[in-house]
């Protein structure tokens, strides 16, 4: 009989051993997700300072089109660089895509390249016929653009609002997250809670 209320104890122990470590591990799991903020697209402090007025200039699409960049539209614009060759670009068309069909009414994205490769057959491949694709070394050149894939968003005035390098889907959002939050990164803004609480 002792020995069977010995074994009880020990097992009740066991459980509530069992039961402050689970308590504890579920509370450093809740500080990791706190100390570990979303990656935003990385900013580089070359190019147009966020806040800025882009470059403006009228490009010629490769289908034709009239591209204008910068000064005001009627939209928001998303310029993002890339090359047929670029892996990381090819994983992000789809996203594009989805991008600019969910938002047509607020956001024109502009597809932009300066490099070598057959862009005409990329579009065809990639089904990006209904963007505007603009080959443009004075483009790359204006937002300092040295890898890829790059994207710039520009508000409706034709400023800079947030900018990067991306490479995936988070780090675009990030993007558009940091204008809608009126900062110039999502980093940025998650360090200066005190000045966002509302």
């Amino acid at each position: 009989m002792d020995a069977l209320t010995i074994s009880v104890l020990l097992l009740w122990a066991a459980v509530l051993a069992l039961g402050l470590m689970l308590w504890a591990l579920s509370r450093q799991v809740g500080v990791l997700f706190e100390r570990v903020a979303p990656m935003g697209a990385l900013v580089t402090d070359s190019g147009p300072a966020v806040g800025s007025a882009s470059p403006v200039l009228a490009l010629t699409g490769l289908q034709s089109e009239p591209v204008a960049i910068g000064g005001v539209q009627a939209q928001s614009t998303l310029v993002f660089f890339l090359a047929p060759t670029c892996p990381v670009c090819k994983k992000l068309i789809p996203v594009l895509k989805a991008l600019a069909r969910d938002e047509a009414k607020a956001l024109r994205v502009v597809l932009a390249s300066d490099g070598e490769g057959d862009h005409l057959q990329f579009v065809r491949e990639q089904g990006l016929q209904h963007l505007p694709y603009v080959l443009s070394a004075e483009l790359g050149m204006g937002y300092r653009v040295s890898r890829l894939p790059y994207a710039v968003l520009l508000d409706r005035q034709g400023l800079v609002s947030a900018k990067g390098l991306v490479n995936s889907r988070e780090q675009l959002d990030s993007l558009l997250n940091a204008q809608d939050m009126g900062t110039p990164t999502i980093q940025q803004y998650l360090g200066e809670p005190a000045q966002h609480a509302h």
